[in-house]
C-alpha cells in the first residue's frame, strides 16, 4: 500500500504531476482486478497439464476502458474502484503510468479482484472471476465532487451484480443525470446478466444515455436467442437486438469482434461499422478497449459512427496484444 494510505480511503493520484483537471474529462467507475492471463494452444487436458504462457497483469473492464480512453486521446480520465490492500500500490502504479487518475478505494477485509483469463489458440476468452473487493464498492465511497470537471460518466456493468455496488452506480448515475452530465453502460458479462436478471438489470440502468454491449449481451437484454457465431456476414440477430434497444436507450453501439459493430442513435436503423482484421494474440479487453476509444472520440466531438470507427480501431489493436490494457 501506498504510504499514508488507509483502508478505506480514496486515494487521488494525479498522472505526470498534473496539477488538476480541465473541463470536459471522462469519469470512469468500475472494476480494478488481477489478471492472471493464461495462453494455451493444445486443448486442455482435464486431470493433468496442459502447457501455458502465464502472466499476471492489471486489468479489470472498468479500469481497462480508462485505460484506453486515456490511450485514445482524453486529456483527463479519473476511475473509481475499490481494491484490495495486498495490491494497491500495483493498480494505482499501473493507471498512473496509463494517465488515468486513480481514486482507489482500499479494502482492509477483501483482497483485490481476480480473474483467471484462459484464452485458446484462436484468441477467445473464458473467465474464470473471483469478484473481491469489486463487488464492495459501496455509496459512502461516492462523492459528487467527482462529478465537478467531468463531461460524462461511464459505469461498468460489474456494479450491477450486487447490492452495495448496484447502489453506489445508481448513485452515481442520478447524480451525473441531475447535473445534465452524459453516462454509458457496458453490461460486462453475460453469465452475470442471467444470474442477475435482465428486467433487474435494465431498471438498474434506467437513466443512461449509451449502452455498449457485445452481441451476445446485446440479444439477451433484447429477448431474443443468443447469435450463433457464424451470424457474419448479416449480424442479423446482433442488427435486430440493437434495433430493439435502441427503442429504450439514445444511443447503443453493439460490437461484433472483427465484423465491426452496429450502432443506433435515436431510435434510427442499425449503422454497421466495419471491423478491422488482424492475426488476433488475446481478445481480452478487446471490447474494454472499444469503450474506451469509442468515449475519448464522442468526448472531442465525433459521431458516433465516427466514434465506433475508432473503437474498431483500438478493439483491433488491442487483440494483438496480450492482456486487456494499451502498452
Amino acid at each position: 500500500m501506498s504510504p499514508g494510505v488507509r483502508p478505506g480511503e480514496a486515494v487521488e493520484v494525479r498522472p505526470g504531476g498534473a496539477s488538476g483537471p480541465r473541463p470536459g474529462g471522462l469519469l470512469v467507475i468500475g472494476d480494478v482486478v488481477t489478471d492472471v492471463v493464461a495462453r494455451y494452444r493444445a486443448p486442455l487436458a482435464h486431470g493433468t497439464d496442459t502447457a501455458a504462457a502465464i502472466r499476471l497483469m492489471p486489468g479489470g473492464a472498468g479500469a481497462n476502458v480508462a485505460c484506453w480512453a486515456s490511450r485514445w486521446g482524453c486529456a483527463e480520465v479519473t476511475l473509481l474502484g475499490r481494491v484490495g490492500a495486498e495490491s494497491a500500490a500495483w493498480h494505482e502504479q499501473a493507471l498512473r503510468t496509463a494517465g488515468v487518475r486513480p481514486r482507489l478505494v482500499v479494502d482492509a477485509e477483501a483482497p483485490t479482484g481476480t480473474v483467471i483469463c484462459l484464452v485458446d489458440g484462436a484468441a477467445e476468452r473464458t473467465f474464470l472471476t473471483d469478484s473481491g473487493a469489486v463487488l464492495r464498492l459501496r455509496p459512502a465511497d461516492w462523492s459528487p465532487t467527482l462529478l465537478d470537471e467531468a463531461a460524462h460518466l461511464h459505469l461498468s456493468g460489474y456494479l450491477f451484480f450486487a447490492d452495495a455496488s448496484r447502489a453506489t452506480a445508481r448513485l452515481a448515475l442520478s447524480a451525473a443525470r441531475a447535473r445534465g452530465i452524459s453516462v454509458s453502460v457496458d453490461p460486462a458479462s453475460v453469465g452475470f446478466l442471467v444470474e442477475t436478471g435482465v428486467g433487474r438489470f435494465l431498471d438498474a440502468v434506467e437513466g443512461a444515455e449509451a449502452l455498449l454491449p457485445n452481441r451476445e449481451e446485446a440479444a439477451l437484454l433484447a429477448g431474443l436467442p443468443a447469435p450463433d457465431p457464424p451470424d457474419p456476414p448479416g449480424l442479423a440477430v446482433a442488427a435486430e437486438a440493437a434495433a430493439k434497444l435502441g427503442s429504450r436507450f439514445p444511443l447503443v453501439a453493439v460490437t461484433a469482434g472483427a465484423e465491426g459493430a452496429l450502432v443506433v442513435e435515436g431510435g434510427s436503423a442499425p449503422v454497421r461499422v466495419p471491423g478491422v482484421r488482424v492475426a488476433a494474440r488475446d481478445s481480452t479487453g478487446a471490447g474494454d478497449a472499444f469503450t474506451g476509444a469509442f468515449l475519448a472520440a464522442r468526448l472531442t466531438g465525433a459521431s458516433a459512427v465516427e466514434a465506433a470507427r475508432e473503437g474498431c480501431r483500438a478493439g483491433a489493436r488491442a487483440a494483438l496484444r496480450v492482456g486487456g490494457r494499451p502498452g
